[in-house]
């Protein structure tokens, strides 16, 4: 009982806890095409609640709308142009990334998330390997512990975990989530996690700005 509830306290917290990764260069062994019946293809803009819900998973909306009408949409149609879907073959949205100009100056991952019937399948690594094909480096993600299943992708796409004790405005929680990834990623995985110091141009763009963009 004593395991379980340290497990439980430990789920509590790590979603909550801010996770940083940088690319510098892509392991490319890892890039995948789509699974046949899939297909890329950019969010339209009558698709955008759709795009808003799958981020969200069903929750939180109206954060995710302020934080669409702060940072996404001063850029106009921008948008439109690098949130990438993966569809199936009746054109439904089952999953969604994309690369974002975050500060106007460093290359972030925007919003990757698969649907939960679709996980497992290979589209979440055939998308990123579309996404990443084409991208400038270095590319930055913010995540979650709780993403552990991202978390091993990006992991084998090349990204690390940034240890800088804080990004931008926000504290880095790479040393208070370390024990819930150990506990939940296969222990290999969790052996190969790789570690980095942040970039300094990542750490500038982020203390310059007090809103997070990425």
């Amino acid at each position: 009982m004593l395991q379980e509830k340290t497990l439980q306290e430990m789920i509590a917290g790590a979603n909550e806890n801010n996770i940083f990764m940088q690319c510098d260069e892509p392991n490319r062994n890892a890039f995948r095409s789509l699974p046949v019946g899939f297909m890329t293809r950019f969010c339209k803009q009558n698709e955008l609640e759709v795009w808003k819900f799958m981020w969200a998973q069903g929750d939180y909306m109206e954060f995710i709308t302020h934080y669409f009408e702060k940072v996404y949409a001063p850029q106009g149609d921008e948008f439109f142009r690098r949130c990438t879907f993966v569809v199936d073959e009746n054109d439904k949205p089952v999953a969604t990334s994309g690369i974002w100009r975050s500060y106007g100056r460093i290359n972030t991952i925007l919003g990757f998330f698969v649907l939960p019937e679709c996980e497992g399948q290979g589209v979440g690594r055939g998308l990123f390997s579309e996404v990443l094909k084409t991208a400038d480096y270095p590319v930055y993600v913010h995540t979650h512990p709780t993403a552990s299943r991202a978390i091993k992708l990006y992991s084998d796409f090349g990204f690390k975990l940034i240890t800088d004790p804080v990004v931008g405005y926000r504290k880095n929680d790479l040393q208070e989530s370390l024990p819930y990834l150990k506990e939940t990623l296969p222990a290999k995985v969790f052996e190969n996690l790789q570690m980095t110091e942040a970039n300094h141009e990542l750490l500038e763009a982020a203390r310059l700005h007090e809103f997070s963009e990425f």
